[in-house]
């Protein structure tokens, strides 16, 4: 048959788009793949990845993770809404023995037991935080020596508290492009697992992830963030619920451009529901619920410019709604836009504003939101609608409606 008139070669192949893609189903039973824990999950992305990328099914029951399902580019994986779980492993930790010198492949550990080849393992010191704490798999062992399949990011010092724990991102992807995660549930047993840091690791991180969405998804009780991508473009976060983990519900951040988070729900977390980290620019953040948080509903900072907060109702959150965080002025949040968003009720640690704007922060426009208390008058903790410090540049306000005890605090005016 010859080929039709409309028919194209892929961008990136020598081949028309064909209709029907690889896919295969994985569970604790009636699947193709059958088990209960992170390795038939791998098992399953592989091999669709090893097909040029396709759709892993994945179906109801609970799978515990010894190490990350780690993803593939264009692969899609699928669970069954609201009965697909993934479960953190307990988590084991030992000091170090011996330094763990940069770019070295192994480490050892005082105590052993629990480490296994194949499980997920973190490893830092005092001075290795953030970008420089290493998350790897022990790929062999001898004795208390494990190696591991990535360099350590870092020196670790005996000297400065080195250790190593069993702790990882639930789900990662690392140098992907075009995944999809949808309906999968985050169990991140958090009381039998040390914190790892945003930078590094959540319930579900991406780390260079390009154009991933995330969908449907919940993230709970995770020592961490919920969601975190970093230096990762044009990711979508969608109708995700991230509840009761330990520090951000979502973070995106070091770069990520023109992200895409909407219609997700930030509950009881740790620190702020949704927190835009370092130049996270171009994004929309939109009708998401960032409620009981422990600090900030929103916080947004360093270079994180020309961003359109929308249609988010944020409340009773521990400081203030939202916050820009204080930054000299080539570093600060510059030209963001707050519309139609709902903010009551916050400052539940003591008192807070609706809107807070810190350090020499210029260009803002908040137009059409309602800030206000709808607690009584001795209950209420939003004691002030909008807060501009003293450094602050140009705000733009339109048609806000505030309710508060002050209504607006302008220090620019002292």
């Amino acid at each position: 048959m010859a080929p039709p008139v409309d028919e194209r070669q892929l961008p990136l192949e020598m081949h028309s788009r064909m209709e029907q893609r690889p896919s295969i189903t994985v569970g604790n039973k009636d699947a193709v793949l059958v088990g209960s824990d992170n390795r038939v999950l791998q098992a399953a992305v592989d091999y669709v990845a090893a097909l040029g990328g396709g759709t892993v099914e994945i179906g109801p029951g609970e799978f515990l993770m010894h190490d990350s399902l780690h993803l593939r580019s264009n692969v899609t994986v699928r669970g069954t809404e609201g009965e697909t779980i993934l479960r953190k492993a307990k988590g084991v930790r030992s000091p170090l023995a011996l330094d763990g010198d940069f770019g070295e492949q192994q480490l050892t550990v005082k105590n052993a037991e629990g480490f296994e080849v194949g499980h997920g393992v973190a490893i830092r010191d005092d001075r290795s935080g953030g970008f420089h704490t290493t998350v790897a798999r022990i790929t062999g062992r001898t004795g208390n020596t494990f190696s591991i399949d990535k360099p350590l990011m870092a020196d670790c010092m005996v000297r400065g508290n080195a250790r190593a724990a069993t702790v990882f991102p639930v789900v990662s992807g690392y140098d992907v492009q075009g995944v999809r995660i949808e309906n999968l549930t985050i169990e991140g047993n958090k009381d039998q697992n040390i914190a790892l840091n945003g930078c590094r690791g959540a319930g579900i991180f991406l780390y260079r992830g390009f154009g991933t969405t995330i969908s449907n998804c919940t993230v709970r009780n995770y020592n961490g963030d919920g969601i975190s991508f970093q230096q990762s473009n044009d990711v979508t976060v969608q109708h995700c619920v991230s509840e009761g983990n330990t520090q951000l519900g979502f973070h995106p951040g070091s770069g990520s451009q023109r992200p895409q988070v909407t219609a997700n729900v930030a509950r009881n977390n740790g620190t702020d529901g949704l927190f835009l980290c370092w130049r996270v620019r171009h994004g929309v953040f939109a009708n998401n619920e960032l409620e009981g948080n422990g600090r900030y509903g929103i916080s947004i900072g360093h270079k994180d410019t020309d961003n359109l907060l929308e249609a988010n109702h944020v409340r009773l959150n521990g400081e203030d709604g939202i916050h820009f965080r204080n930054e000299t002025f080539g570093m600060a949040a510059h030209r963001n836009r707050l519309k139609d968003n709902v903010i009551e009720d916050n400052g539940t640690k003591g008192s807070g504003a609706g809107i807070r704007v810190r350090g020499e922060t210029d260009g803002l426009i908040f137009e059409n939101n309602q800030i206000r208390d709808t607690r009584s008058a001795e209950s209420q903790t939003q004691t002030t609608g909008i807060l501009i410090d003293k450094q602050a540049g140009r705000v733009t306000l339109k048609k806000n409606q505030i309710t508060a005890k002050t209504a607006i605090d302008d220090k620019r005016d002292e």
